[in-house]
């Protein structure tokens, strides 16, 4: 059965949730958004393209950054509104020049930095 990003569940903006999970350690790297046509692109391309809200364009993750996201595997969610991207990462996932986004836990009520900005 051939896929067909149409039967993705979008918002009613037209987006769905991926995120982005390391395919060797399995850690999650980030969230993003991605629309019909940057679910067929990563397809298509195998680089992860993602749809900013901010910019209202496309973007290839590492496209500025070389912070490459390859796409190893493209998995859909049980109720098909939410994707997760595993990919393999090249440095840093987040924008913050951390590994992950997710780099803050609150433990105790208290904010917690779990890790630093990667080094050059």
């Amino acid at each position: 059965m051939s896929f067909d990003p149409a039967t993705l569940t979008f918002s009613a903006d037209g987006l769905i949730p991926a995120i982005a999970q390391d395919a060797t350690s399995g850690e999650v790297l980030m969230m993003a958004w991605m629309n019909a046509a940057s679910v067929a692109r990563t397809l298509e391309t195998g680089r992860v393209t993602y749809w900013s809200r901010s910019r209202q364009s496309y973007w290839v993750k590492g496209e500025s950054s070389g912070h490459v996201q390859k796409l190893v595997d493209f998995r859909i969610d049980c109720d098909r509104d939410c994707l997760l991207v595993l990919v393999d990462q090249t440095g840093p996932a987040c924008h913050t020049n951390r590994r992950s986004c997710f780099y803050t836990a609150v433990r105790d009520g208290e904010e917690v930095e779990l890790m630093k900005p990667m080094e050059g």
